[in-house]
């Protein structure tokens, strides 16, 4: 998220202080990712460290203001023109989870599948509820109409999103039935001797073969998945 530009973006409608762009900011996207007072004006710091913002005096309760400069708003609009880079994606922690618990000899990864989709599903649940509340706030044509029409977009990104995760949810748990009477049960690595220590000999008993590592994978047929789709 760039809290750079959309302080920039919020800047050309006119002069304004630290706490008023917090509040403008999570009012246009409806508190999705809310900012606190030190990260504002870190933000500013670099900005007008950088030339694209300047102080321009104070208003009349002595909040220091903040103006976008010209190099402010070349910055921006090339941030507007430009596409978000989808080359080099940002890491995702349940491709990661979803991707270690593969290899994880005493994890049913369906278990993990299932709690995310209950997750899922209930925050594609709500989404939808706000968004019911968001077009009655744009159909109302109130005095923030522009503020709710972007929390209203925010909001259809979200529910977009939440319903890709959740079939791409679908799509790994039957990935994995398919998979699963030709992938090797996961086995714990064997321990590496640390060195110098003795080698077994040929008059030591031969060690009691390990009991087999469970499947994380099982054959046993999903059931079907819940949440709306």
């Amino acid at each position: 998220m760039s809290i750079r530009h959309g302080l920039l973006a919020l800047l050309e409608r006119g002069p304004r202080y630290g706490s008023q762009l917090r509040t403008e900011f999570e009012s246009r996207t409806g508190s999705t990712w809310p900012l606190n007072v030190g990260q504002v004006y870190t933000t500013l710091n670099r900005l007008e460290r950088d030339g694209m913002v300047a102080q321009g005096g104070q208003d009349e309760a002595g909040h220091a203001l903040y103006a976008i400069t010209d190099a402010g708003l070349a910055e921006l609009r090339t941030w507007f023109e430009k596409p978000v880079d989808r080359t080099s994606p940002a890491r995702d922690e349940l491709a990661i989870k979803l991707a270690m618990a593969v290899g994880a000899p005493c994890v049913d990864i369906r278990d993990v599948i299932q709690s995310q989709r209950r997750h899922t599903v209930k925050a594609m649940q709500d989404y939808t509820r706000l968004k019911a509340q968001a077009l009655v706030a744009v159909e109302s044509g109130g005095a923030r109409e522009r503020d709710d029409v972007a929390w209203l977009l925010v909001l259809e990104q979200l529910i977009f999103q939440t319903e890709a995760e959740a079939r791409w949810l679908d799509h790994c748990e039957a990935r994995l039935i398919r998979l699963s009477t030709t992938m090797p049960p996961a086995s714990p690595s064997a321990p590496t001797p640390a060195s110098g220590s003795a080698s077994p000999s040929a008059a030591d008993p031969a060690p009691a073969p390990a009991p087999a590592a469970p499947n994380p994978i099982t054959t046993t047929p999903a059931p079907a998945p819940g949440g709306a789709r």
